[in-house]
């Protein structure tokens, strides 16, 4: 589910560009628990504006929800195949995911 969201731009007063939101949840597998992949993403979330939390599963796997415009959810969605330097990811699954109602992003335990 989208939605869209104007952003007021320009010294007139109009309206910009109309951003479309996407929210996807994520199951990122391989060696990513141990190498600071929640901490990396959250600094990358933050400096993108997507909203959203990451935790580690027990399987070894890490969950992720991720929200914001198309493009900000993209670039983190491709960071998240290689992720930090210790990392080897294996597979990333994403599915759409309703609308979070949260602002900020969070790494949960």
């Amino acid at each position: 589910m989208t939605h869209a969201a104007a952003t007021r731009g320009g010294p007139a007063g109009g309206y910009g560009t109309i951003a479309r939101m996407r929210t996807v949840r994520v199951r990122i597998s391989g060696h990513v628990q141990g190498v600071f992949f929640r901490a990396s993403c959250a600094r990358l979330a933050d400096d993108l504006g997507v909203s959203g939390w990451v935790r580690n599963l027990p399987d070894g796997d890490l969950e992720a929800v991720f929200q914001g415009s198309d493009e900000a959810v993209e670039r983190i969605l491709a960071w998240c195949g290689e992720g930090p330097r210790h990392a080897r990811v294996d597979a990333v699954d994403v599915r759409p995911e309703p609308p979070l109602g949260q602002t900020g992003f969070r790494v949960e335990p």
